[in-house]
């Protein structure tokens, strides 16, 4: 019996993340969250092709993408303004990571923090894929 593999006619990918970065955010449609800022939880995974063609340890920047480029996007993006929604949020910063070609898929989760006195956290996780060329 065939196994179905979608990822098996895919190039390996070298998944790098930042996690559990926590900002304050202008974020939420009730009229409470409104000129206020709320505590965020914002993960991002992203992968890229994890180049073969290299030796192997070859310490080459090529195989990578700076944490500290998607940590500066992920700040940028959160201090724009109000947004109404963490699907929105989440959104621009798939977009924004995605923009750099070498990323092939993207992962990004977002917390609300301080919503629910009993519930730690409450938001979403997406992904988005890079659009082949």
């Amino acid at each position: 019996m065939a196994v179905f593999a979608p990822w098996a006619d895919q190039p390996p990918l070298r998944r790098l993340f930042i996690r559990n970065m926590i900002l304050d955010a202008n974020i939420g449609v009730f009229p409470h969250e409104q000129g206020v800022s709320q505590r965020i939880r914002v993960s991002v995974s992203f992968g890229v092709d994890d180049r073969t063609d290299l030796e192997i340890g070859a310490d080459d920047l090529s195989r990578t993408v700076s944490y500290e480029q998607v940590v500066v996007l992920v700040r940028q993006i959160v201090a724009e303004g109000h947004v109404r929604l963490v699907e929105t949020l989440a959104e621009r910063i798939a977009a924004g990571v995605l923009a750099d070609n070498r990323v092939k898929v993207v992962r990004v989760r977002i917390e609300k923090l301080d919503v629910f006195e009993e519930i730690e956290a409450v938001g979403v996780e997406i992904e988005r894929r890079s659009t082949p060329a």
